[in-house]
């Protein structure tokens, strides 16, 4: 792997644009923090597609500051949202030990014009 050069751009920002899945989720953290999360549609693009694969991705977005959370609030199932944010890789014990999922962590949200 080559040094990363002064030059190249570090990013982790994420655009998506899609179907609300289902209803957002509010959730109290036994730290006292509030988070909602939503699941977002996204269709996979054509040249993407296999012919018996899958169409769409659903991809889990958690919403953490106040303005991110009502905006998430107002939406509903089927709702065209536009997301942005970074993506996150969160870990987490369960009965079967220590797991990891990816979701993106949202920093606006908004109903998309349809």
């Amino acid at each position: 792997m080559a040094a990363e050069r002064a030059e190249d751009p570090v990013l982790n920002e994420v655009h998506l644009a899609g179907r609300v899945g289902s209803e957002p989720e509010e959730r109290e953290l036994p730290s006292g923090d509030l988070v909602v999360t939503l699941r977002l549609v996204v269709p996979r693009g054509a040249a993407r597609r296999s012919p018996r694969g899958p169409t769409v991705d659903a991809i889990d977005v958690s919403c953490w500051t106040a303005a991110t959370r009502r905006s998430a609030l107002r939406l509903r199932p089927n709702d065209q949202a536009v997301v942005d944010g970074s993506l996150r890789r969160r870990f987490f014990r369960t009965g079967g030990g220590v797991q990891s999922r990816y979701e993106v962590e949202a920093v606006k949200v908004r109903r998309r014009a349809t």
